[in-house]
């Protein structure tokens, strides 16, 4: 037997339709995670980077109104200035306009907490996008690649009682290089279930943060004092 013809080449090479099949599954999910993965992370640390710079300059302004011009005129390209500039405009278009909508029911603090329950809810659901995907390659590519042994390790063993020869040379390598799907589908849910965790967490630490930050901007909007718990509470790292 030449062992250097057996491996992940030689797999391929003697795979049928359905392997290849299974194969370029898991390579597809394996790209998507890895995709996912790094732009989230990359993204979240500009976002976290560019939220503590807002949040430096939020705890250090005079006032609302000064905030407010520099949001206005700066893109609100991260969680923190993007409710702090909806959170003042739903403020002065309540105070200006009044309940004109059905969506504008109800007193200017009931509308602020709306508002900003809203904008909450629209950060949330974009960093949890794409989390899912990474949930289901982590969850579902170990049995990808189990039923790519499996089906494998079958072919292998029926070319083996064809063939009359069952010797341990004779099985090692058919039933070794289908094995290689297993050790495939591990290869590529691993990375998707650390990345998954990773990101979670991160977001968790985030929209905490947020969360805080959205009890002191409402406390200074409704009264013009602090929150009484605040105390510029609201501190981001730039790396999590």
């Amino acid at each position: 037997m030449e062992t250097q013809t057996l491996g992940f080449s030689h797999f391929i090479g003697q795979s049928d339709a359905v392997g290849k099949f299974l194969l370029c599954v898991l390579l597809v999910m394996s790209v998507a995670s890895w995709y996912l993965i790094v732009l989230k992370t990359i993204r979240g640390r500009i976002e976290r980077k560019r939220s503590k710079e807002f949040l430096d300059f939020f705890w250090n302004a005079k006032n609302l109104d000064q905030v407010h011009d520099a949001v206005a005129a700066h893109r609100a390209d991260e969680p923190f200035s993007h409710l702090a500039h909806h959170a003042i405009t739903a403020r002065d278009h309540h105070a200006r306009f009044g309940a004109s909508r059905l969506e504008e029911a109800g007193t200017s603090s009931e509308f602020l907490t709306r508002t900003i329950r809203k904008v909450i809810d629209e950060e949330t659901t974009k960093m949890e996008s794409g989390l899912s995907v990474l949930a289901s390659v982590g969850s579902t590519a170990p049995f990808v690649g189990l039923f790519g042994t499996v089906w494998g390790v079958y072919h292998a063993l029926v070319s083996i009682g064809m063939s009359g020869a069952g010797t341990l040379d004779k099985v090692a390598g058919p039933v070794g290089e289908a094995l290689i799907m297993t050790g495939v589908g591990l290869a590529v849910a691993i990375p998707a279930v650390l990345g998954y965790n990773y990101l979670t967490r991160s977001n968790r630490v985030v929209l905490g943060s947020l969360d805080a930050f959205a009890h002191d901007l409402f406390a200074f909007l409704t009264t013009g004092q602090q929150f009484a718990g605040g105390n510029n509470v609201v501190k981001l790292k730039t790396g999590v």
